[in-house]
């Protein structure tokens, strides 16, 4: 028996969590040799807002640089076993929430939300447990955006 064999396995949701900061960690250095290491081959994405503004999906496919947009997380938060939701603001007219699923510590799908408001809402649960059928898990708080107007999305998860 080592000295391995007795210490308490990390919960996936704080691995999955460490990813998606060493991913931010990454693009804020500009460190484009770590970035493709954390992402699966076939990352799948989905975006809503303005079409110019899909700033994480070009820095991460290469179409622009890490300084075109840079990414200072507010908050980054694990929701269950297989999500990580980021959410930040850069200037006083773009705030984004970005989802990011988890499979065996490897990014495998990205949503990024942009100048929306999001609530994730866990829907897996049997239909007869009503009062849970519709629990928030995470909800978009950003005070800085109080007074502005922005569509509002559900996420289901």
């Amino acid at each position: 028996m080592t000295a391995e064999d007795n210490e308490p396995a990390v919960p996936e949701s704080i691995k999955n969590k460490v990813t998606v900061k060493a991913l931010y960690a990454a693009l804020a250095l500009g460190n484009s040799d770590v970035v493709p290491k954390l992402l699966a081959s076939d990352l799948e994405w989905w975006f809503h807002g303005p079409p110019r503004c899909q700033h994480m999906m070009r820095v991460l496919t290469g179409e622009s640089d890490f300084s075109e947009f840079t990414f200072h997380p507010r908050s980054i938060t694990a929701i269950g076993n297989d999500y990580v939701i980021a959410d930040g603001w850069e200037g006083a007219q773009a705030y984004w929430v970005h989802v990011w699923t988890l499979k065996n510590g490897l990014i495998t799908q990205f949503r990024e939300y942009f100048n929306t408001w999001l609530t994730v809402r866990e829907v897996s649960l049997p239909r007869r447990d009503v009062a849970r059928a519709s629990h928030t898990l995470w909800q978009s708080q950003t005070r800085e955006l109080f007074g502005q107007s922005l569509p509002g999305l559900l996420l289901a998860i």
